[in-house]
């Protein structure tokens, strides 16, 4: 074992604190037991030993040794995954605390995530390419998470504001192997997924993953799904010097949107925790295609070139009902109420269609060339990299009218499809079959192209510089065939953006690393491609960050980081009226994170993460009620931590809590939810054909809000109650 530094030392008592309290007492009790010896049952672990930690990402942007990154980067990989039950991209991110989940909200749909603070919409890759379509993510294909915290357009471009969520896909290898997986949830939900990889000579392979399930996906009501998807590649070259890999993602899901509660007296009103407010034909209906191809050419022991194109293309057809607001019905008459003493029972819920019929697709083509020379007396490790890309966007919205007893005429009524009692609501009694008109038709594409390169210059064995620019050239334009007072009818954008990223390393031991840091990032208005009047003509959004951090070996199988840190948004788009926009407004996230991965024996395996963020809206337009305030669904505390034990060469127990301290629903601060704390816990059986799991989820039962919603005053969507999974993998 490496000798402890006291940071470290620090570090392991926080997290692993149950080591101490399990060493010290059979001393305490050796002092009262008889004086024959104890005999200790042997414990032979089968099979290839499954790690939480994973000491390599896959971004070839960065290096391979993540003691030489100097940011946070948290991974959550397979072995994780599978220990927790996570079979979605949200769940997989559940496993790292500085992130939190929105819900559906009226212009987006599918993983809508914020990362240390700040939206991370557009920040989701697949295989280091912008993974940029609206919908739900599954992962089935997937082989590990990576997040990397903190600006990094110098690496990737546009947006990563609070850093990026990279998927990485299972590639084929020289290892044959098969596994088929069955389970089963107690809401009802049937899954199935199969994996297998066939080599096929000495340097080609074959792999396809395939998945489908179908049931209620959490104990809420309205909350089905019907997805398939399948995922092939192919590799040929692995282990000569040119390496080609092809992959296709197809993916269908049907899914039921989850709008959550609307809020009544500053909080989520207060009903039943498997109230929804949607109609029995609500649906998400997504089609998923992703094809990449990549040739990686070795020109020498230490010099790689690699070419990487991907296209994705997502089209959504969605028919969606919100609660858009509580009120009272008086002379037939509905009037909104935000705070009320009425008792519930006499209260209604309007209803809100968010119809329409999604198109996203990019293409994208990255050339990099990575080497590593001595050149003036020091060690480089180099990248140059150019980047194009295209995307597109389409977004053909419409209504549904139903018969919703307000004053007015249908034009002041649009979309609202009727109301319903507030408790025990009954909107499934509508017909599924109101009339739909065609809205607007919102339309957009970008066009960029980037030039970047970096450099690691190790000094000496103990000191690193890292550096790196990159130059973005960000053309959109985007349309609305019904423009209005805040809709603009065309509008046409051309950004040159320089992002810089800056830090050192000290090494005093490969053990040891520490970092200070700096990058920037920056966001266009029209990053995703949808503009209002006021915002369309704006400069780019302008991101920066500080980080001073540490990562230890602790042990061959242990590492464990620290970190502190401070993004902020400087010129930040400040409402001044409605449609209308300044960049007055600052954001400022100060943070700090701990984690720790690995095991503290053969038997015993732990990860966790701790985040602390304060953040506040420093700076505003004159009239923006924003000034001072939380930005939206942003803890100042979150803590996610897992362990297993192996009770015997058969037997594997686990469990752990997440906790998230109180967040606010609406940017006025006027809506918020409480803390909670959510255990989860695990039984398996392992052989070397087969595993036998049981997951449990919510074991305390405990009501919480997983997922906030800032559009129409603020809504929150509680977490699923108690529900176990039973599974079996079978490996042939």
């Amino acid at each position: 074992m490496n000798r402890l530094t006291p940071i470290a030392a620090a570090l392991l008592a926080v997290f692993a604190s149950p080591v101490h309290a399990q060493q010290a007492a059979p001393a305490s009790a050796s002092a009262t037991a008889s004086s024959s010896p104890t005999v200790m049952e042997n414990v032979t672990v089968t099979g290839n030993r499954e790690d939480f930690s994973s000491p390599t990402v896959s971004v070839t942007k960065l290096p391979a040794d993540l003691h030489d990154v100097p940011q946070s980067v948290v991974v959550v990989n397979k072995a994780l995954l599978e220990s927790r039950g996570a079979t979605s991209l949200t769940d997989a991110l559940r496993n790292v605390s500085g992130i939190t989940i929105g819900g559906a909200e009226g212009g987006q749909i599918g993983n809508n995530i914020n990362l240390n603070g700040f939206s991370a919409r557009t920040d989701i890759y697949l295989d280091g390419f912008r993974d940029r379509g609206q919908y739900y993510r599954d992962t089935f294909a997937l082989e590990q998470v990576e997040v990397l915290m903190g600006p990094s357009s110098m690496l990737f471009g546009r947006g990563s504001t609070g850093g990026i969520i990279n998927q990485v896909s299972k590639k084929a290898n020289l290892k044959q192997s098969s596994e088929v997986s069955a389970s089963v949830t107690t809401n009802g939900l049937v899954r199935t997924t199969a994996d297998y990889n066939q080599p096929l000579n000495d340097t080609s392979a074959v792999r396809i993953s395939a998945m489908a399930q179908k049931g209620a996906a959490t104990t809420r009501d309205q909350s089905d799904v019907e997805d398939y998807g399948l995922q092939a590649t192919f590799s040929t070259g692995i282990g000569t010097p040119t390496e080609i890999t092809l992959s296709a993602l197809i993916q269908h899901n049907h899914d039921q949107p989850d709008y959550g509660l609307p809020a009544l007296n500053g909080a989520p009103v207060n009903v039943g925790r498997n109230t929804a407010y949607g109609l029995d034909s609500d649906r998400t209906n997504s089609d998923v295609v992703a094809l990449n191809g990549t040739i990686k050419h070795k020109l020498s022991e230490n010099t790689t070139f690699r070419n990487m194109t991907q296209f994705n293309y997502v089209h959504t057809d969605a028919r969606e009902t919100a609660p858009q607001s509580i009120g009272t019905i008086a002379g037939g008459i509905f009037t909104p109420v935000t705070t009320t003493t009425l008792p519930l029972s006499s209260l209604f819920v309007r209803g809100q269609t968010h119809d329409r019929i999604l198109t996203d697709y990019a293409i994208s083509n990255q050339s990099e060339l990575t080497s590593k020379f001595d050149f003036g007396g020091f060690r480089h490790d180099a990248l140059l990299g150019l980047e194009l890309g295209h995307e597109g966007y389409n977004n053909q919205t419409s209504n549904r009218f139903g018969d919703c007893p307000i004053a007015g005429t249908p034009a002041t009524n649009q979309s609202f499809i009727g109301c319903t009692p507030l408790v025990n609501p009954s909107y499934s009694a509508f017909s599924s079959n109101l009339p739909s008109t065609p809205y607007n038709l919102a339309s957009g594409s970008a066009n960029t192209i980037a030039v970047y390169g970096g450099d690691t210059v190790a000094l000496n064995d103990q000191f690193k510089l890292v550096g790196g620019l990159r130059e973005d050239r960000y053309i959109a334009s985007i349309s609305n065939s019904i423009p209005s007072a805040t809709v603009v009818a065309n509008a046409n954008q051309t950004i040159n953006f320089l992002s810089v990223r800056a830090g050192g390393i000290w090494q005093p031991t490969s053990a040891q690393a520490y970092y200070l840091s700096y990058g920037t990032s920056f966001n266009p208005s029209l990053e995703q491609l949808t503009g209002t009047v006021g915002q369309t003509s704006l400069d780019p959004e302008k991101n920066k960050s500080y980080e001073l951090g540490g990562k230890w070996d602790i042990s061959e199988d242990l590492a464990a980081n620290a970190s502190i840190f401070q993004i902020t948004k400087e010129n930040a788009r400040s409402l001044v009226s409605t449609g209308v926009y300044s960049l007055d407004g600052t954001v400022r996230v100060r943070g700090a994170a701990l984690g720790a991965t690995g095991r503290l024996s053969k038997r015993w395996q732990i990860t966790g993460n701790y985040t602390y963020l304060m953040a506040q809206v420093t700076k505003a337009a004159a009239g923006d009620t924003t000034l001072g305030k939380v930005p939206v669904n942003v803890p100042k505390h979150a803590f996610t931590g897992w362990t297993t034990y192996r009770l015997t060469k058969d037997w594997e127990i686990g469990g752990g809590p997440t906790y998230q301290s109180g967040r606010y629903a609406n940017p006025a601060n006027s809506v918020a939810v409480g803390a909670y704390t959510r255990w989860d816990a695990m039984i398996a059986y392992t052989q070397p054909k087969y595993d036998v799991r049981l997951n449990l989820f919510n074991l305390t039962d405990k009501m919480y809000y997983d997922a906030l919603i800032q559009s129409d005053g603020g809504r929150s969507v509680p977490g699923s109650g108690r529900t176990a999974l039973l599974s079996v993998n079978y490996r042939m």
